[in-house]
């Protein structure tokens, strides 16, 4: 453990009963979600190399347009 994540937890162990359980749900709820996050960035990431490439074989193949600013 941090030493930065062990002064959280000793700061929140001051804390009422009632707002340490509402900080240790907001703390796991935010770890799930990382956790998420990252599986599904981790499945993705052969979909948009792939996709990327793509794009810019369409781009060197003169299948593109620049964006027309005036028009964003």
């Amino acid at each position: 453990m941090t030493e930065l994540l062990r002064k959280a937890f000793e700061e929140a162990d001051k804390l009422p009963e009632k707002d340490q359980n509402d900080l240790a749900s907001r703390l796991l709820e935010e770890i799930e979600t990382e956790r998420r996050w990252n599986g599904s960035f981790g499945r993705s990431g052969d979909m948009l190399t792939r996709l990327a490439e793509e794009a810019l074989a369409e781009h060197r193949a003169g299948g593109t347009q620049d964006l027309d600013p005036n028009r964003l």
